[in-house]
């Protein structure tokens, strides 16, 4: 960590946060710091560790790292996603190739940091990730129809044909943002910021792997999307 976060500031309910990190000084960093910030934090130092305690217990976010004993954290994420637990995940690494932050994003991480990291900025995307949770949850609204899919902003489902469709967190808000944008072409740069924040450092070539996502599990046709749609040298839209 590059910085210590300036104290004092306390959030606004008790939120619950399971730190997956074995390096000491970063984990007792993180766990000082979120909990000067009013959260209930929980550490685990290991992979298995992490895994457990991610699937046993209720948490509202999940702060972890790649690098791990016993497990990476590639793979426990994997598994938390394969068994169907979608709390928002924030992967930390040390390694910064574009190849890993992909890796994270589309095996379903809402945002990756790499180290080393300002911790200031750090805290101010954990209160942005869990805002939007929080807003979006407590949000009711009409349910959002198109061809054979139903969006349900207030509890965050969506259906296809009647059966759920299984999105992660971030592949909602992507969603939410381009439907709610009512066919408005939006850049990449633009479905970024909204999604993440205007502090986001991540790759816009991100935005690209979260539409391909989204155009397999809704689309008919994902090679010939007809509601996600590329418009080309701009960025997308969302056509009903």
């Amino acid at each position: 960590m590059t910085e210590r976060a300036m104290g004092g500031h306390q959030a606004t309910s008790t939120r619950r946060i399971l730190v997956v990190e074995d390096d000491d000084s970063i984990s007792m960093g993180l766990e000082m710091n979120l909990s000067a910030e009013g959260y209930d934090v929980q550490v685990a130092t290991n992979g298995e560790e992490g895994l457990y305690l991610a699937t046993s217990t209720s948490f509202d976010l999940i702060i972890l790292d790649v690098m791990l004993p016993r497990m990476n954290g590639f793979e426990v994420l994997r598994r938390l996603r394969q068994d169907r637990h979608f709390t928002p995940v924030m992967m930390l690494s040390a390694r910064g190739a574009e190849l890993d932050k992909v890796m994270g994003l589309e095996l379903g991480a809402e945002d990756y940091v790499t180290k080393p990291f300002g911790l200031a900025e750090l805290l101010a995307r954990v209160k942005a990730m869990l805002r939007r949770e929080a807003r979006l949850r407590s949000e009711g609204g009409d349910e959002i129809r198109f061809s054979d899919v139903t969006i349900r902003p207030g509890t965050r489902e969506v259906l296809r044909a009647g059966a759920a469709v299984e999105l992660t967190a971030t592949e909602f808000d992507v969603l939410l943002c381009l439907v709610e944008a009512r066919g408005q072409v939006l850049s990449r740069e633009q479905i970024q910021t909204a999604v993440w924040g205007q502090n986001h450092h991540g790759t816009l070539r991100t935005i690209d792997n979260f539409l391909l996502q989204l155009r397999q599990k809704l689309e008919h046709d994902p090679q010939r999307p007809q509601h996600l749609v590329t418009v080309r040298g701009v960025g997308y839209r969302f056509v009903p």
